[in-house]
């Protein structure tokens, strides 16, 4: 038992290193593009660093999410060989449907971190998406661009998690109306 708990602490520790490790990494990066980009004046090469930082951060956000992901199955595995013991201590009926629930319980809590993970990852990727399309278009073409690309993101995600909650059964439908009804289209070209 105390062999195990030393083995989590361990691991605990160099998840934690790791997580450091990416952070300074993250601001060292951020550091050094905002250098280069006070150094470039062309707006091409700009426009290039802007690129590559976009993409270093949806990486970086990629493992982060990876690594809590890891440390979930570690804190799942350290439960089950702590049910482990408790049933090779004392077997009875009464601790085994404990741990059944304590089971279910921790399956739906992981599902709903990771569901929200999934959700902050797909935010970010659409924000990045917005000002990537904002960067390429033209000043005369980025108003339309802003009209047709333009929903408000957050109550989306919040209705959409409210409707998938809420009823599974006609959620789509739900989702799909609301994302049609959120869009200001204007009727006017320019």
């Amino acid at each position: 038992m105390m062999m195990m708990m030393m083995m989590m602490r361990m691991m605990m520790i160099m998840m934690m290193m790791l997580m450091m490790m990416m952070m300074t990494m993250m601001v060292v990066m951020m550091m050094m593009m905002r250098r280069m980009m006070m150094m470039m004046m062309m707006r091409m090469m700009r426009m290039m660093m802007m690129m590559m930082m976009m993409m270093t951060m949806m990486v970086m956000m990629m493992m982060m999410v990876v690594v809590v992901i890891m440390m979930m199955i570690m804190l799942m595995m350290v439960v089950v060989m702590m049910m482990m013991v408790m049933m090779m201590v004392m077997m009875t009926m009464m601790v085994v449907l404990m741990m059944m629930t304590m089971m279910v319980v921790m399956m739906i809590m992981m599902m709903m971190i990771m569901m929200m993970m999934m959700m902050m990852t797909m935010m970010v990727v659409m924000m990045m998406m917005r000002m990537m399309m904002m960067m390429m278009m033209m000043r005369r073409r980025r108003r339309m661009m802003m009209n047709i690309m333009y929903f408000p993101l957050t109550p989306a995600l919040t209705m959409m998690s409210v409707c998938l909650c809420a009823q599974p059964a006609n959620s789509f439908e739900r989702l799909k109306e609301f994302f049609f009804l959120s869009r200001p289209y204007r009727t006017s070209p320019a």
